[in-house]
């Protein structure tokens, strides 16, 4: 097993031991990432609901809040929330909003390295591909058919690396998908979550009384 799996890294020229390498990034990106969305989406669904019970000025309840779902990205905005509490709706909401844009980079983090396997592993199949149908020319020109197994053992090194960049593509495609969909499902919470805020931590509107003015007598 390890002799062939030399013999492919030779023949391919470290194109296979280097989409092995991005596979194994691949998933670990992958890996990562479900973990952090499990996390995230469900305790948005919760804070949601936690923050529809909680009464406007009860900063102990906030605070209990935000202890019970601390290190997640909507704990972010309730603290957020709570340091400008009290404030002009604009003002609760405009930094509540601040603090949107600050979870954001958590939310594609290292999505990029997915992005870049979907690209780059065809690609290095393809690459493989040529090398390995330029050995099994050369094969062929230097022995014609007195060697079989050296012509087919040089389209076997292409089809092999061709079905590794593809299956790394698949596989890192339909995951980018898949957190691309989990991120606009957080940024729904988050808008959500924005509102509940703004409307338990701003001041209440003051409406000053109309005045009549006095008709002479």
């Amino acid at each position: 097993m390890l002799n062939t799996l030399i013999n492919y890294s030779v023949q391919s020229m470290g194109l296979i031991p280097l989409l092995g390498v991005i596979f194994l990034l691949g998933m670990a990106v992958i890996i990562e990432r479900l973990v952090f969305f499990a996390r995230a989406v469900r305790a948005g669904k919760t804070i949601e609901h936690d923050l529809k019970l909680l009464k406007a000025n009860h900063p102990e309840d906030a605070a209990k809040l935000v202890k019970h779902y601390d290190s997640t990205v909507q704990a972010e905005l309730v603290k957020t929330a709570m340091k400008v509490n009290g404030r002009d709706e604009a003002v609760v909401e405009r930094e509540v909003e601040e603090a949107i844009m600050f979870q954001m980079p958590r939310l594609d983090r290292n999505l990029w390295v997915l992005d870049t396997a979907v690209t780059l592993g065809p690609l290095l199949g393809l690459l493989g591909t040529i090398i390995g149908m330029v050995e099994s020319f050369n094969v062929l020109g230097a022995s014609g058919t007195a060697n079989p197994n050296g012509v087919t053992g040089g389209i076997g090194h292409a089809l092999t690396a061709t079905a590794c960049g593809l299956v790394i593509a698949i596989i890192c495609v339909i995951f980018l998908n898949y957190f691309n969909k989990r991120i606009r499902m957080t940024v729904n919470q988050f808008d959500l979550i924005k509102s509940l805020l703004v409307s338990r931590f701003s001041a209440p509107v003051r409406r000053n009384a109309e005045v009549r003015p006095e008709i002479a007598a």
